[in-house]
C-alpha cells in the first residue's frame, strides 16, 4: 500500500436534484482525486485548511473520514471556513461553475500553526499530488515552499504529481500562472495536463506541442488528457477511450482520471494499464452527478 499526500483546496458543492432543488456535497480537484485513491485501497492523507464551523467539522469528519482519508494533515483556521461552488450543466452534460472561495480556510494553510509539521510528514510520502489551483489559490512565498517540499520528497525517492488544472480567474495574468505552473512541472515525476487547458494558457494546440514542453521541463511521464478522444502517451500513442458515452455530468471527470492512473501506477501498472483505468473511471463518473459520486 502506497502512502500519498494530496495537497489543495476542499469546498462545499452545490449541484441540481433531479426534479429540482439543489443538492449539498463537497469536491475541489485535488480532494476528488484523493478520494478516489482512497477508494482503491491506498493510504491517503489530505492536506488543507479548513474551519472550525460546523460544515468543516462535518467534512471532516463523517465524509471525509467516511471514505478513509487521513485527516490528520487538515489543519484548522479560527476564523475562515471552506470555499464553496455550484454546478450547472447543459443538454451534454458539459458542467460550468460559478465559485465563492475568496476567503476560504485553505488560502492561508501556509501560515498556520502546524503546517511545518504537517509539511514534515507529508515528505515522507509516497506520491505527493497537487495542482494549478492548489497554486493559484497560495501566495507566492507558500509557492515557494510547497516547491521545496517536492523537491525534498523527490530526494529521498519519493514521487510528485502534478495537474495543470488552469481556472483564469483565480489568476492576476496568464503570465503568472504559466511561471507557477513551469515551476511546478520543473519538479514533478508525473505529469497530468489536459490539452485545454494548457491551449488556453500557452497556445499549444496539440498534444505533441504539450507533451514536448513538460517533458522539456524534466517531467518524464506525461499524460496529456484529451477529454472525449482520450489520453496522449509519453510514447506518442494516442489511447481513447475504452467506450463512447453521452455524459450526464463531466465535472470530476479529469480528477476521476488522475485518480484511477495514480493508483494503478502506485500499485505497478504499466503507463498504458494505468490510462485504462484513468479512462474507466472518469466514465464512471461522467454518468453520475457531482465531482465524487457515491460509490453504487
Amino acid at each position: 500500500m502506497a502512502r500519498i499526500v494530496l495537497i489543495g483546496e476542499a469546498m462545499l458543492e452545490l449541484s441540481r436534484k433531479e426534479g429540482g432543488g439543489w443538492n449539498m456535497g463537497y469536491g475541489g480537484d485535488t480532494l476528488n482525486t484523493a478520494v478516489h485513491l482512497s477508494r482503491a485501497g491506498h493510504d491517503v492523507a489530505y492536506l488543507t485548511a479548513m474551519g472550525t464551523d460546523p460544515f468543516s467539522d462535518d467534512l471532516v469528519g463523517e465524509e471525509w473520514r467516511g471514505e478513509g482519508l487521513d485527516t490528520s494533515l487538515v489543519l484548522r483556521h479560527p476564523t475562515r471556513g471552506p470555499g464553496m461552488y455550484a454546478i450547472t450543466t447543459d443538454a451534454t452534460g458539459e458542467r460550468s461553475f460559478t465559485y465563492w472561495r475568496d476567503s476560504s480556510a485553505a488560502r492561508k494553510m501556509f501560515a498556520l500553526p502546524g503546517i511545518d509539521a504537517a509539511l514534515a510528514v507529508a515528505e515522507q510520502a509516497d506520491l505527493i499530488g497537487y495542482s494549478l489551483i492548489t497554486l493559484a489559490i497560495l501566495p507566492p512565498e507558500a509557492r515557494e515552499q510547497l516547491f521545496a517540499l517536492c523537491r525534498r520528497a523527490r530526494a529521498r525517492g519519493g514521487k510528485v504529481a502534478f495537474d495543470g488544472n488552469y481556472r483564469p480567474r483565480l489568476w492576476g495574468s496568464a503570465e503568472e500562472a504559466r511561471e507557477a505552473r513551469d515551476a511546478a512541472i520543473a519538479c514533478a515525476d508525473i505529469g497530468l495536463p489536459t490539452l485545454e487547458d494548457e491551449a488556453l494558457l500557452s497556445g499549444e494546440t496539440t498534444a505533441e506541442a504539450v507533451a514536448a514542453h513538460w517533458s522539456k521541463l524534466g517531467c518524464a511521464e506525461t499524460i496529456v488528457k484529451l477529454g472525449a478522444d482520450g489520453a496522449r502517451l509519453p510514447d506518442g500513442n494516442i489511447l481513447p477511450p475504452p467506450e463512447v458515452l453521452h455524459p450526464v455530468d463531466t465535472s470530476g471527470a479529469g480528477d476521476a482520471f488522475n485518480g484511477g492512473y495514480l493508483a494503478a501506477r502506485m500499485d505497478g501498472a504499466s503507463v498504458t494499464e494505468a490510462v485504462i483505468a484513468g479512462h474507466r473511471l472518469a466514465g464512471w463518473c461522467v454518468m453520475r452527478r457531482g465531482a465524487i459520486p457515491n460509490l453504487d
